[in-house]
């Protein structure tokens, strides 16, 4: 393999698809960020190999345990413009740059929006430093997170470091926390979670929840969750602080042990615990008129209340252990003041 070629490797997971295409798209690591028409085209271009003998049809059959192999060529030049967009920079150095994403910011430019985004962003803020990813030379962003949650983001800036950065996030070592204010509170005694499939409770007020995720059998915009086929997911979550008695509202420490497409916001709406503001998995829940102007607050809250706070990894040339936290902004720490208010003035 030529030295800037890529190897992305993985196995088949359990009740594949039929067809060696869909199940490529299933199971291929996300932090490889390929889409389903860019695996159709390295299928057709003898790229993927199936157990070690190669692979174009995508109609073949797949077999849970096979493994992959996808050789991705030297990256190409991208017509995405550089922009010079503000950036909040919490650290960076050669390799890799950790950022406070604001809410509302796009990720990567698509069909409907090609500028604008933090992948314009990058591409000015960066130059020629940047690695290539997707075949392309783009910013190296290792994993993701909505355009309208807030917080820390990861990207690799030479290729090494995404290399070893991807690594990390598919053996999930990489520590990630999320702040989300939720209606409600989970509790380990309540009769409806207890009969919930894939909900526990550990040590200290724990909830877990470990369920399939998948792609939403009519919305293809969503995720749900499943328990035959899909992605495994493990989401853990601990009420940091609870607004009223019973609470109304909490803000919950989440963490993953997985990273799949809209996990934390897919687990708490199937606990029934949805994030404030959350327009797709937030159903029509509204919080009691006992917590006065914070209904209001809440109701009109204009995303998913949903915070990356922290993030730890170890550098992928250095070694080192690093480790970065980015406070609630200014919008969630409003609405959390006022629940803390409302909680108070109804006691």
């Amino acid at each position: 393999m030529p030295p800037s070629d890529r190897l992305v490797t993985f196995r088949i997971g359990p009740v594949p698809p039929a067809r060696l295409d869909k199940a490529l798209a299933r199971d291929v690591p996300e932090e490889a960020a390929l889409s389903r028409s860019r695996l159709g085209r390295l299928l057709a271009e003898g790229a993927v190999s199936v157990n070690g003998a190669p692979a174009t049809d995508p109609r073949a059959r797949a077999a849970e345990g096979d493994e992959i192999a996808i050789r991705l060529g030297p990256a190409t030049e991208v017509e995405t413009v550089a922009e010079d967009i503000p950036l909040d920079i919490v650290f960076e150095d050669d390799e890799l740059i950790v950022l406070n994403k604001p809410a509302g910011l796009t990720v990567h430019p698509a069909p409907g929006q090609w500028t604008g985004t933090l992948v314009n962003a990058l591409l000015h803020h960066c130059g020629d430093t940047l690695s290539g990813i997707g075949g392309e030379k783009r910013p190296g962003i290792v994993h993701r997170i909505d355009k309208d949650t807030s917080g820390l983001l990861l990207v690799a800036k030479s290729d090494r470091a995404h290399h070893g950065l991807a690594a990390q996030f598919e053996k999930h070592t990489v520590d990630r926390h999320y702040l989300a204010l939720v209606h409600g509170m989970p509790d380990a005694a309540d009769p409806r979670l207890a009969g919930l499939r894939g909900i526990s409770f550990e040590g200290g007020g724990i909830l877990k929840i470990a369920t399939q995720i998948a792609r939403h059998k009519t919305d293809r915009q969503r995720q749900a969750v499943t328990f035959e086929g899909g992605r495994h997911a493990v989401t853990r979550a601990r009420a940091a602080e609870s607004f009223g008695v019973p609470p109304a509202a909490s803000l919950l420490d989440c963490w993953l042990e997985t990273g799949r497409t809209h996990q934390i916001r897919t687990h708490l709406a199937y606990a029934g615990h949805g994030l404030i503001g959350d327009p797709v998995y937030g159903g029509q829940r509204r919080l009691p008129k006992s917590m006065g102007p914070a209904v209001e607050a809440a109701r009109a809250f204009p995303r998913q209340a949903l915070h990356a706070a922290t993030l730890g990894f170890v550098h992928p040339v250095s070694g080192e252990a690093l480790s970065f936290a980015a406070p609630l902004p200014a919008d969630m720490a409003d609405l959390a003041a006022k629940l803390r208010a409302a909680a108070s003035a109804a006691r």
